[in-house]
């Protein structure tokens, strides 16, 4: 596995708006839904590092022909995660072709999505940052459970009720909210509570592992796609080299 020296940090060694040094090293996690993987693919395009995603990866061995083609289908039908020798297997893979081929750097989505796999992750490579997209949680429920609303206000069962740390659907209890049905349980599938309670569970654990290495970096997504690129160019500090990149183009 090749491994290179950190390069310097972005923003601080420009020269006609190329990085100099390796590519950077990044992972791109967080809220369900954010199009963090539109984000991540831009990123990668901006400083010509590969953008790798996992869910990509796992995707192209979903055929007859491959090897471990029934293992990933039975986790999928299951509606587990892909077991952590075939991810793995399957990363490293391409991390050893990108050495091969001359690539440096990455940006990186789908994975970790558990501590486990972030300690994994951190034995086959090195991880320069995470960038964690984070949405409020009111819009983080309208996206999922967008038909959940009470029939007689109109207004969205309050998943994150803020009397319990756990998920609980209940009405809002906002001013607006319609007072006789305060209390009513919304009729919302278990599984899916499930799978988003421990989408927030495994989350924090990683937000607390990157945390401690001093590599994460917060992304509050906010507004439409033009202002969200705007604000990860600035939270990412790659005013300058997006100008070069749209300089470059212009004069080509």
């Amino acid at each position: 596995m090749c491994r290179s020296p950190p390069p310097p940090p972005v923003g601080a060694s420009e020269k006609g708006g190329e990085m100099q040094g390796r590519g950077v090293q990044w992972v791109f996690m967080g809220t369900p839904n954010a199009q963090k993987r539109v984000y991540a693919a831009r990123v990668a395009q901006l400083l010509e590092v590969p953008y790798i995603s996992m869910g990509t990866l796992v995707r192209q061995e979903l055929h007859p022909r491959s090897s471990i083609y029934i293992k990933i289908a039975n986790a999928v039908n299951e509606g587990k995660l892909v077991p952590e020798d075939i991810i793995f297997g399957l990363l490293s893979k391409r991390l050893e072709d990108a050495c091969y081929s001359g690539e440096t750097g990455f940006v990186l989505d789908g994975i970790p999505r558990t501590r486990v796999q972030a300690e994994i992750l951190d034995q086959i490579t090195d991880i320069d940052l995470v960038v964690n997209f984070k949405s409020a949680e009111d819009c983080l429920i309208k996206k999922h459970f967008a038909n959940e609303i009470c029939t007689h206000c109109g207004e969205p069962f309050d998943m994150f009720n803020s009397h319990s740390k756990f998920l609980n659907p209940y009405l809002a209890t906002g001013a607006n909210s319609c007072k006789l049905h305060t209390s009513m349980k919304a009729k919302i599938d278990k599984s899916r509570l499930e799978k988003l309670q421990m989408y927030f569970e495994q989350n924090k654990l990683l937000e607390d592992y990157y945390g401690k290495q001093n590599k994460l970096l917060n992304f509050f997504v906010a507004g439409g796609p033009g202002e969200t690129w705007r604000g990860l160019l600035a939270a990412l500090r790659l005013q300058k080299v997006h100008a070069a990149s749209l300089s470059n183009k212009l004069t080509a």
